[in-house]
């Protein structure tokens, strides 16, 4: 029996845990997709080797990249070595570097987040700053880690949205209150992507894929936290929903 929900592909980090290596998606982006977009969310591996995750995209309705504590490898975007105690996902490097400029040129709808709107732009050629807060000119974006859990995730910023733009609609006003846990950030905007939002320091907040054939937006926050709580996170979880129903219809 077939279900009404869009399947949705939640890309996984590969990690270890003891002597094995798991795959894992965390509960708030599963529940997001559940909840808030309407979609069966499933897990896409990233294994580092045999398995072609490209072939699992024609019986996808959708695909989200999630946020993650694993940081892009510079040498996928010409950058400086990274700080030696860093943590890496090279697997889940691989995977979603390939996964991005197919998913696009298939239409298939796609929504980053954090990682994800970092990803989207190192894939598509452009380039972070590995360490926001020590770049002049840019604030600190990333959050105090002794702090609880939602003192972290709660409002930490205004973003501007671009007068006409997709979020801007979505939001039904120009700004919006957001979360900020990330300390790496847009460097260099890929050619081909539309800026969206932009904080009060100039960073590049949100994007969407010019000439994508589907759904194609990246946010920097993480609007995946406690989604049904908030009317405009609910609001880009819907369209990327509404969009992979279209896809699959």
């Amino acid at each position: 029996m077939q279900g009404n929900r869009p399947l949705i592909g939640v890309i996984a980090d590969r990690r270890p845990l003891g002597a094995h290596e798991f795959h894992m998606a965390g509960e708030k982006y599963l529940r997001a997709v559940a909840d808030a977009a309407g979609g069966c969310p499933v897990t896409l591996p990233v294994f580092p080797d045999g398995f072609d995750v490209l072939e699992c995209l024609d019986r996808l309705d959708g695909l989200l990249l999630t946020g993650s504590t694993s940081d892009i490898e510079p040498a996928h975007y010409q950058g400086p070595p990274g700080e030696p105690d860093a943590l890496r996902d090279p697997a889940r490097d691989a995977a979603a570097l390939a996964l991005i400029p197919a998913v696009i040129r298939a239409g298939l709808p796609l929504f980053g987040i954090c990682r994800g709107f970092q990803e989207m732009n190192v894939a598509l050629g452009g380039s972070l700053h590995q360490a926001v807060h020590e770049q002049p000119g840019l604030a600190a974006h990333h959050e105090d880690k002794d702090d609880p859990v939602d003192v972290q995730y709660g409002p930490a910023h205004e973003v501007r949205f671009t007068p006409g733009g997709l979020l801007e609609e979505l939001a039904g006003a120009p700004t919006a209150v957001v979360n900020s846990v990330h300390h790496q950030g847009v460097d260099r905007l890929a050619d081909g992507l539309v800026v969206e939002a932009t904080s009060p320091d100039g960073l590049v907040e949100a994007f969407t894929v010019r000439d994508a054939p589907g759904f194609a937006l990246a946010v920097q926050w993480h609007p995946e936290w406690k989604v049904m709580d908030n009317a405009f996170y609910t609001a880009l979880f819907r369209a990327f929903g509404e969009a992979c129903n279209r896809y699959r219809q």
